[in-house]
């Protein structure tokens, strides 16, 4: 098992509300958050970007691993994830997941690779986590 924590600082209440979002490990450490960074294009992070970059770096990782576990032992894997938000009743709600994966794999072929990519897709923990719509759209060379 493995533990990992983060933590999150809110000031003031709703939109006048101003927060600091710290990664247990310190690579992010004590990054603004609050409705302007969430809403407004003010600068700092938010939730649903920190979700893309979880679901991007977890989906990357699981698909490295399935790939050497194919035997291949070269490549280079490129994920984006789009995080979607949207109005749900009177809150929100994270509705999707978009994942676009660019990737340099010698040795496998298009299909093979399309399984493989899809099994990671839906076997990475934080897909699992996830009660959304995920999707995969990737493109293969090499």
């Amino acid at each position: 098992m493995t533990t990992n924590t983060g933590s999150a600082r809110y000031e003031g209440l709703g939109k006048d509300g101003r927060g600091h979002v710290s990664t247990g490990s310190g690579a992010i450490a004590d990054q603004p958050y609050g409705f302007g960074t969430r809403f407004g294009g003010e600068k700092g992070t938010n939730p649903e970007e920190l979700i893309a970059a979880a679901h991007a770096s977890c989906f990357t990782m699981a698909l490295s691993f399935a790939l050497a576990k194919e035997g291949l032992t070269d490549g280079t894997l490129e994920t984006e994830a789009t995080v979607t938000l949207d109005k749900d009743g009177d809150g929100f709600k994270v509705t999707r997941s978009d994942l676009k994966l660019m990737a340099n794999v010698p040795g496998i072929d298009a299909e093979r690779f399309a399984e493989v990519a899809t099994d990671a897709k839906k076997n990475c923990p934080i897909s699992k986590l996830l009660n959304a719509e995920i999707t995969l759209d990737h493109e293969l060379s090499g």
